[in-house]
């Protein structure tokens, strides 16, 4: 209940930062309308409009707007100016998506950072914004959040004490496939695997 109290929280925050943005948008619009192409700026308001609808759906870095965008066959120079506008005031923002991206998704899905690295390089965002928002998660918490996973699916990989070779070589394939679904380096889910196999059957004994 609590995590989708945050998630309706966090997407009212998006709706009004979008609701704010739109407005700043129009300002950009009134104070260039003047100065160019009656017909051209049809076009950036067509894209614009699209670029909107899509960002009020969820958060999105650049590159990924850029490629619906395109995908949408709009012009590329307009698709091009849209998003500068988009980033001058502030909707489009790939460091505070990229934070986003992290934070959701290590504390709530669980993802490690080398999945959560790749997520981000697939979207576009550069190595240095990725760093920065990987920061958040430290090693200590990587490791206890596969601890958590470890221990999960040792409850259901584990049934009774007595195990032989080949029921635990089971179990520890069946824990370190929960692992490395999540990304987590191989060293460190082979021994918290084994861990938590060996504090289950203690458990169980």
């Amino acid at each position: 209940m609590r995590e989708q109290c945050t998630a309706d929280g966090d997407h009212g925050d998006q709706r009004l930062i979008v609701d704010r943005l739109r407005t700043a948008v129009a300002a950009v619009e009134s104070e260039s309308s003047g100065f160019i192409d009656i017909e051209a700026e049809k076009d950036r308001a067509k894209v614009r409009h699209r670029a909107l609808l899509l960002l009020d759906h969820r958060s999105r870095s650049r590159h990924e707007l850029d490629r619906r965008l395109r995908d949408l066959e709009f012009p590329a120079g307009v698709i091009s100016d849209v998003l500068d506008d988009l980033e001058r005031v502030g909707l489009l923002d790939d460091g505070a998506f990229a934070y986003e991206w992290v934070r959701q998704r290590h504390l709530r899905r669980g993802k490690s950072r080398e999945v959560l690295d790749r997520e981000l390089r697939e979207k576009g965002v550069d190595a240095e914004l990725r760093d920065r928002a990987l920061g958040q998660i430290e090693e200590s918490d990587e490791r206890a959040m596969a601890l958590q996973l470890a221990r999960k699916k040792a409850r259901t990989a584990v049934t009774r004490a007595q195990l032989d070779r080949a029921d635990r070589d089971r179990a520890l394939r069946r824990v370190l496939g929960v692992l490395a679904r999540r990304g987590f380096p191989q060293g460190m889910s082979m021994e918290l695997a084994r861990l938590a196999i060996e504090e289950r059957i203690s458990e169980i004994s």
